[in-house]
């Protein structure tokens, strides 16, 4: 390959994208650390406080559910320095990064949602509805079993704990935020920029492609979908969602699948796509604020607990649209 062209794909393969995941990390953390300072996120925590007293949470949990509306870098960094200070155990820290997946889910919903919309029209909504409806049975299933696995807390005040360092005015929230960012964003690129450099080489190498190879053979597991949707979880599987959107909506479009099979696709290609996005993306940026095997470990108990959530759903609507 001659040096232009190694260049060019490059920056088009690693460059330019590891430059937009450094940009929209430091925007969300700046973001999510003036919020912070300004206490902008009292209204969502006083909603908050009754769900982390009935499971059994602390109150940092709570703030950081808040905040995992308006920035997840943020919120998961407040849990991660929770745990390094010994405010939070392991078995909390587990519990309360899989109880920030209904807001984290709310962060991408719009994007989901009018990238489906176009493509798939009235279906979007059954297809949006139900992993929505999944992001709230985790919620559900983390407030059950906080309540009987987690010991009580003897105080809650969810507000106080986002109270503690207010500011009382916009240039003090900003200097404040502006040394929070200094601090964060530091040790996440130093993590978050080698290994996403390291993902983009082994993907260069082909390791990526024959891992997708190797569960596209197992599809046979998919056997009871109609054979067309193999294609839409496909796509899902070597490319990105909008790929196997695109590819359902034509399907939908010239009466090859119906509403139930498309949904039924979508969902399915969202599950076996699941373990390849999460080493991707996911990865690089958990490790920048956890340590690598504590991230590592974080990502499998969010994937085994969304994928469940996305099966049970899936075989709720299976049988309901029967």
């Amino acid at each position: 390959m001659e040096q232009p062209e190694f260049l060019i794909m490059v920056w088009q393969g690693l460059g330019w994208p590891l430059l937009r995941l450094v940009f929209f990390i430091s925007l969300g953390l700046m973001i999510g650390n003036l919020i912070e300072s300004l206490n902008w996120t009292h209204g969502v925590a006083r909603l908050a406080s009754p769900a982390v007293r009935v499971a059994h949470l602390s109150d940092i949990t709570g703030a950081s559910f808040s905040m995992a509306f308006f920035s997840a870098v943020t919120a998961n960094t407040m849990l991660s320095e929770a745990y390094e200070q010994g405010k939070i155990t392991k078995q909390e820290l587990i519990f309360s990064n899989l109880f920030n997946s209904l807001p984290t889910y709310f962060l991408h919903l719009p994007t989901l949602f009018f990238l489906a919309v176009p493509l798939l029209k009235g279906v979007a909504f059954i297809y949006v509805g139900l992993t929505l409806f999944a992001a709230f049975l985790r919620t559900v299933c983390i407030l059950i079993a906080g309540r009987v696995l987690l010991p009580g807390k003897k105080e809650h005040c969810v507000t106080c704990r986002l109270e503690e360092n207010r500011v009382s005015s916009l240039s003090q929230a900003l200097h404040k935020a502006w040394l929070r960012f200094q601090k964060r964003i530091s040790r996440i690129l130093l993590v978050t920029v080698p290994i996403y450099t390291a993902v983009f080489i082994l993907n260069r190498l082909g390791m990526f492609t024959l891992l997708e190879q190797w569960l596209a053979q197992h599809v046979k597991l998919l056997a009871w979908l109609h054979p067309e949707s193999l294609g839409v979880v496909a796509l899902q599987l070597t490319a990105e969602i909008s790929a196997g959107l695109a590819a359902a909506g034509a399907l939908l479009d010239n009466g090859s699948l119906d509403i139930r099979q498309v949904v039924l696709a979508l969902l399915a290609g969202n599950v076996v796509s699941s373990p390849m996005r999460a080493m991707r993306h996911q990865f690089p940026f958990y490790a920048g604020v956890f340590q690598p095997k504590l991230a590592a470990e974080l990502i499998a108990y969010n994937q085994v607990f969304r994928t469940g959530s996305i099966i049970l759903v899936g075989i709720f609507y299976y049988f309901l649209s029967a």
